[in-house]
């Protein structure tokens, strides 16, 4: 666990007591602060009550005058567009924050070290795990957390000279004001969490902030793929001295052949960016290659599941809306697509370019009636409705070097708990059919 001198005597109220909340309160109050916590699950509030220290109050913050207290540390979930934590906390003038702003309060107490931040829409977990397997196989220490992963605080701190890898969502950068992330990166950006921000100008400005707490003299690193994730680099070059800002270009980048987890043209603009930040760590290309062919891959993230006469079945349960959908199907010449879930738009524009990849697709969920409008007219389509009936058709359907390809381009609230689930399901589904299908050959 990470504690530092930074809390002792200083007081705070922590606002949800999941993983990274009941964290917090651990490294608060480790460090000698005083805690006000809340949830409102009774088991989250009993399992506080069982620690019995002597700092920490059981408190819904709501209900008491906070002023004087040194921040209300809240859960990157809690919609601060709508919680009247956030409007609560403005009239005591007390700052919202969260778990990776206390872990930048703490790092001037922990032994020298590098933090990377990564961001994006999409790609930031392969893109984190990346640079984290590539310093761990270089033998490098390094700690991983923020968005995946263990919470950062909740690991031990890194001897000198070691690496803190962190993805951040965008809730996480809402609630971070003094990282200064040695080395930043934003991947891309495309519409997502829409409902959390006034607009898509709103989610962009999030996203850059993660460069504005930054110094001068640290890097910053950008994809190419996109015209917000150029902006904000051009706005960072601004305030950079020169060499400090770094725009990847993909398609310079050879060797992808032999990295099987790194398939498709978003995995080449991960593996780019990765390398990047390999680089600006002091690693050579005779570390982070070797590193890229090893690399296992995340699961539920172009996760190849199976492959059965000579049909590979991949599950990309992660790709929640069409841009992080469209380089899946980039990535194939022959795909049966298995598609929706609960839509997060109403077209698929961004797919579009790869529809000639697509042998048949196969519609589920909320979305699939209007997904099946639009695709009906360019390629066959089978409105599956339920994930099992999709995978059962395509399987009987795809020939040898076809590809089943399960990414929704949509959320899976419809009809799972979240999209690892969703994934989950379409393994057990795929190893089940197959050894169906094997038994009844024998």
């Amino acid at each position: 666990m990470i504690v530092s001198p930074a809390f002792a005597g200083k007081r705070y109220a922590v606002l949800g007591l999941a993983r990274s909340g009941m964290t917090s309160v651990d490294t608060l109050l480790a460090s000698g602060a005083r805690v006000t916590a809340w949830d409102n699950r009774e088991e989250a509030r009993a399992a506080l009550a069982a620690k019995g220290h002597p700092l920490a109050e059981i408190v819904d913050p709501l209900t008491i005058d906070i002023g004087g207290y040194d921040g209300v540390v809240v859960s990157p979930g809690v919609p601060l567009n709508r919680h009247p934590i956030a409007a609560h906390a403005i009239a005591a003038m007390v700052p919202v924050i969260g778990d990776i702003e206390l872990f930048a309060q703490a790092r001037a107490s922990l032994p020298p070290h590098v933090v990377v931040a990564i961001t994006g829409t999409n790609g930031k977990s392969t893109t984190t795990s990346l640079v984290h397997h590539i310093c761990r196989s270089a033998a490098r220490p390094v700690r991983m957390g923020g968005n995946i992963g263990l919470p950062i605080l909740g690991q031990d701190p890194l001897p000198a000279g070691g690496v803190y890898v962190l993805e951040l969502s965008s809730y996480q950068i809402d609630l971070t004001f003094s990282l200064q992330a040695d080395i930043a990166a934003l991947i891309n950006i495309s519409p997502d969490h829409l409902d959390r921000y006034d607009g898509f100008a709103g989610y962009v400005a999030s996203k850059a902030r993660l460069f504005q707490m930054q110094r001068p003299d640290q890097h910053a690193v950008f994809g190419r793929g996109d015209a917000e994730t150029l902006r904000i680099a051009h706005q960072t070059e601004g305030a950079r001295f020169e060499g400090r800002v770094h725009v990847v270009d993909p398609a310079a980048l050879k060797g992808q052949a032999g990295w099987p987890s790194l398939q498709g043209p978003h995995n080449l603009q991960n593996a780019a960016i990765a390398i990047e930040i390999a680089s600006l760590l002091g690693f050579s290309e005779g570390q982070w290659r070797p590193a890229l062919a090893s690399f296992k891959g995340l699961p539920h993230r172009m996760e190849r599941v199976a492959e059965n006469r000579g049909v590979l079945f991949i599950n990309d349960s992660k790709a929640t809306n069409p841009a992080s959908t469209a380089p899946a199907l980039a990535a194939f010449p022959r795909v049966h697509w298995i598609l929706g879930g609960l839509p997060k738009g109403d077209d698929l524009d961004e797919c579009e370019p790869y529809f000639g990849n697509v042998v048949a697709a196969y519609t589920i969920g909320e979305a699939g009636p209007r997904f099946a409008q639009i695709l009906e007219p360019v390629m066959p389509v089978t409105r599956s409705e339920m994930l099992g009936d999709a995978v059962r058709q395509a399987m009987a359907a795809a020939q040898p070097g076809d590809v089943v390809l399960l990414s929704p381009a949509c959320a899976s609230f419809d009809q799972f708990r979240d999209f690892e689930a969703r994934g989950d399901a379409f393994r057990q589904m795929v190893e089940a059919l197959i050894v169906e299908e094997k038994g009844t050959a024998g």
